[in-house]
């Protein structure tokens, strides 16, 4: 506002009339202040401007005191000053620029040439003008945060103002002036948090309201913006303040009520009066006085029929406060009718609710929002936080809450309406984060196994997915984790459907996997074999998904796929590729999967002899690993051939038995660090059980071995013998030093070793020095020479003299016995005796010699300790081969043979009726023998 020049017959002399020592000074001023009034409003004004008020105004203040006619020209000069900063202002503002620190440095130039001329002679209150000035400079400081130089303005302002009595002020502009001054005093204490200070400034406006309503609500309104800020800080220790400051205003407002004129001011301060109410109300919440609140709330709808937006959250928040829930849910649906309410601010309410009425609230939440959208404008941005609020606490568990609240937001984000609120390029950042809520919220339900719910989210996720080339694979991935939900339920059909979609967007290993557990919970083991080729040939195959495969095939009881999935890996190894697992583990894993089935002991077979034929291709070190591990892997892979070997030849499956024990022994052979003895001590076991399966499996399948079969199981056999024959596993001829194996496989490697040599001619030699070096070990027993000598002294391939010499060597260990079998020793006579009538014939002294021996083992026995069959056996057989000899005319022979029946006779209980034959007959044939002298005889046989 600019002020008009003051008329005085002292301002009308010429200035060239002025004289004495102020006037260049002045002269300086008016220059400055010339040059000012001609500056441009798009410039920056100079600080020299500022600079040179500043300093002509300090040389001025040097020469006060002044006559009355230099304070008229500073007076003159303080207004053409200010009204320069006045237009620059309005310029200013005009063009959008905030006011700088120079123009109120301008301003204060001005304000204190005004106060340096003081008082002047006709012009009347001086002092409330000053007071105008430094107000209103200090406003502008206050505006720049500049709170020491705006208080200093307002204090002069305040001295200026306090010279005159208050009740002598009639003007209601100087009025004003008195309670604007304490109140921008009382705010620029408060913003430098002098609160006391700005509290007591606001006590003593009371005293300048000078009975005016405006002035009422002015005062009131400064107390409740304090009041609003203490509470906005939601600090408990500041409610009670906030609320007394707020009560004051009340009070105020009801004060100014009763001397208001004007219907302007009656509604201004009934307006002022509603919203200090609110804030009371709010004041209340904040310290759970949920009655006082909705004492408020009634006193503001019942009053003036208030129908403010924030009422509604007021009352909701207090009712919920006081668990009355449905006096709360009536307040929430009443907000849906009202259209004045701010989106925000029913957003803010439907999230309190829920909030406070938890899963309990979700439907209503849910239909509270669906009306809202019939009747207003809903964003994008307050739907997400709505579906936010119901789904966000649920945190993806499988509690009845969380299912409840998954189903409320189902059916929320499915309404057409929510759908179409996020179409368009403009909510495409609200779009992406609604789609990653659902997405969270139904893999959390996934991670609980809540397949059901976990679906349906996924589902209504892809409902925020645009239909376009760059989302193509978020669509794929969505289609993709349908199916595993899908799966999940063993709905199989609908997780094909889903899976097929995601195939027809992006074919990848992903997909063609999630259908390869298609087929294997179908049990269609033919397709899934087949997939694991699909899945080879896609762009992104990498060997992971077929161990992977399986995996899943195994948990499935897929066992065929599990091999089939395992063997193919198998496959990449010879590629040099990086792989997922050590090839050593995939064949373990493989020969493991086998033995969960019965049947499959080829397959098993296989499988090792694959293993040990990359053992050869790449090295153990390569194949099993190093050091411990690679033992262990090692060791692994032979006791389980040994094992399979064991259990091939319980089953009498002999053929495979003797491939799986050749496979341990050749696992055993393979060299570590350590334990190479008992290595070798396995190697030998294994390839003497090898050999005895070969003989076995021949005569199993009544075949005969070919040659060369038969020259390399002597091979084998010899291999073993020479580990026997190592002094790292046992030393046949040191008497003093213990065998480390048992002697059943020592006995079986000889068994086996005399079978094979007795098929290959020329051998007969070979075999007696293998049964002499048997026999004259310590793992030898008597059966042992008796089994042996019972082989040798039968069949197509018998050989004599290695039956005599283990069947004598038998008997002589049995006989050395304290006490010996004599049923064994019986049975080794007779075979003795077959085996030298048989070979050597009937006049040989060595059957003699046999007859005699059993004769002589005979003699001190007990009556039936010598079994009494064998013995009448030896006695008529004795006393029959007599017979042939009597016929030739050989007496001698006929008689050692007659005696030797008759002693035997004489041995054995039950023969006395023969025994008395046999006497009568020898008696008889010395007789008649005496009487015809070396004529012919035929003694009569006794049968």
């Amino acid at each position: 506002m600019r002020i008009a020049e003051i008329s005085s017959p002292e301002l009308r002399r010429s200035h060239d009339q002025e004289s004495g020592p102020h006037s260049h000074t002045l002269s300086q001023i008016e220059s400055s202040i010339k040059q000012l009034e001609l500056h441009s409003p798009s410039t920056i004004l100079p600080e020299a401007l500022s600079s040179d008020l500043r300093y002509a105004l300090t040389q001025l203040t040097q020469l006060a005191p002044f006559p009355n006619s230099v304070c008229l020209s500073i007076w003159k000069l303080s207004y053409r000053l200010w009204n320069a900063c006045v237009d620059l202002s309005n310029a200013f503002a005009a063009s959008g620029i905030k006011s700088s620190e120079e123009h109120a440095k301008l301003r204060q130039v001005s304000a204190d040439l005004l106060f340096l001329a003081s008082d002047v002679v006709g012009i009347p209150s001086p002092a409330f003008k000053c007071a105008s000035f430094f107000y209103k400079t200090g406003r502008v400081w206050h505006d720049l945060n500049k709170f020491d130089l705006a208080s200093s303005c307002f204090e002069k302002a305040t001295d200026l103002v306090s010279k005159v009595e208050i009740s002598s002020i009639s003007d209601n502009d100087e009025r004003k002036l008195v309670l604007n001054l304490n109140l921008a005093r009382s705010r620029t204490a408060w913003e430098v948090s002098d609160r006391n200070l700005s509290i007591m400034l606001l006590s003593r406006s009371k005293n300048a309201l000078f009975g005016i309503s405006e002035n009422y609500k002015a005062l009131a309104s400064q107390y409740l913006m304090f009041g609003k800020v203490i509470l906005s800080k939601n600090e408990v220790s500041g409610v009670n303040e906030a609320l007394k400051l707020m009560n004051e205003a009340l009070e105020l407002c009801e004060k100014g009520l009763r001397i208001a004129k004007t219907t302007e001011e009656t509604l201004a301060l009934k307006d002022l009066r509603a919203k200090a109410l609110r804030f009371i109300a709010a004041a209340h919440l904040q310290r759970d006085e949920f009655d006082n609140v909705l004492k408020c709330v009634r006193v503001l709808r019942d009053g003036g029929g208030d129908q403010h937006p924030s009422l509604s959250v007021l009352a909701m928040k207090a009712w919920l406060g006081l668990a009355r829930y449905g006096e709360a849910e009536k307040e929430l649906k009443g907000m849906v009718i009202n259209k004045g309410i701010p989106e925000g601010v029913w957003v803010s309410a439907v999230e309190s609710f829920f909030q406070a009425a938890g899963t309990a609230g979700a439907d209503t939440a849910k239909s509270v929002f669906l009306g809202l959208l019939g009747r207003c404008h809903v964003s994008a941005g307050s739907a997400f936080r709505v579906v936010n609020r119901v789904v966000g606490d649920s945190g993806g568990g499988s509690g009845e809450g969380s299912r409840v609240r998954a189903k409320v937001v189902v059916e929320l984000v499915s309404d057409e309406r929510v759908v179409a609120l996020f179409a368009g390029e403009e909510a495409s950042k609200e779009r992406t984060a609604m789609h990653a809520l659902l997405w969270n919220r139904a893999a959390e339900h996934f991670r609980s196994k809540d397949f059901q719910i976990s679906a349906e989210l996924f589902e209504k996720s892809m409902l925020y997915v645009p239909y376009d080339l760059e989302n193509r694979m978020l669509r794929a991935k969505g289609f993709r984790v349908l199916c595993l939900c899908h799966l999940g339920l063993s709905q199989l059909d609908q997780a094909e459907e889903y899976i097929t979609e995601a195939e027809k967007l992006q074919p990848d290993i992903a997909s063609a996997f999630l259908k390869f557990k298609i087929y294997l919970q179908r049990k269609d083991h033919c397709n899934a074999i087949a997939q694991v080729q699909v899945m080879s040939s896609c762009l992104d195959f990498s060997p992971d998904f077929l161990s992977l495969s399986a995996h899943e095939a195994v948990a499935c009881q897929s066992l065929p796929v599990a091999v089939a999935s395992l063997s193919h890996l198998l496959n990449f190894y010879s590629l040099g590729k990086p792989m997922p697992a050590m090839e050593v583990a995939v064949f373990r894993t493989l020969v493991t999967i086998l033995t969960k089935e019965t049947g499959h002991a080829s397959d098993i077979l296989q499988y090792i002899k694959r293993a040990l034929d990359r053992v050869s291709e790449i090295g153990a070190d390569c194949f099993f690993g190093k050091g411990e591990v690679g033992k262990r892997e090692k060791n692994w892979f032979a006791v389980n051939a040994w094992n399979f070997g064991v259990q091939m030849g319980k089953e009498k499956s002999y053929g495979l038995s003797a491939q799986f024990f050749r496979l341990a022994s050749e696992f055993y052979s393979i060299k570590f660090d350590a334990d190479i003895e008992d290595y070798n001590l396995m190697v030998c076991k294994s390839l003497i059980l090898c050999v005895s399966a070969i003989i076995a499996d021949e005569k199993q399948t009544n075949s005969t071995l070919l040659e060369t079969e038969v020259k390399a199981a002597i091979e084998l056999s010899d291999r073993a013998g020479k580990i026997l024959l190592s002094s790292s596993a046992i030393s046949l001829q040191d008497e003093h030093k213990e065998t480390s194996i048992e002697s059943d496989f020592i006995f079986m490697h000889a068994w086996s070793a005399y079978d094979l040599y007795s098929r290959l001619s020329d051998m007969g030699q070979k075999q007696m020095l293998l049964i002499r070096s048997f026999a004259s070990s310590k793992s030898c027993n008597p059966l042992h020479l008796l089994q042996i000598g019972l082989d040798a002294s039968q069949g197509p391939r018998s050989n004599p003299e290695v039956a005599g010499f283990a069947l004598n060597s038998c008997l002589s260990a049995l006989l050395a016995s304290p006490s010996p079998d004599y049923q064994y020793v019986a049975l080794i006579l007779r075979k003795l005796i077959s085996v030298s009538t048989i070979f050597k014939g009937d006049t040989d002294d060595a059957v003699i010699s046999i007859y005699k021996q059993a004769y002589r083992i005979m003699v001190g026995l007990k009556e039936g300790e010598y079994p009494t069959e064998e013995a009448k056996w030896l006695s008529m057989t004795a006393w029959n081969r007599a017979a042939l000899p009597l016929r030739l005319g050989q007496t001698e022979v006929a008689e050692k043979w007659m005696n030797i029946g008759l002693e035997l006779a004489k041995k054995v209980p039950g023969m006395q009726t023969y025994r008395s034959c046999m006497e009568d007959f020898v008696s008889g044939y010395e007789k008649r023998f005496r009487e015809l002298g070396n004529g012919e005889n035929r003694p009569i046989m006794v049968s």
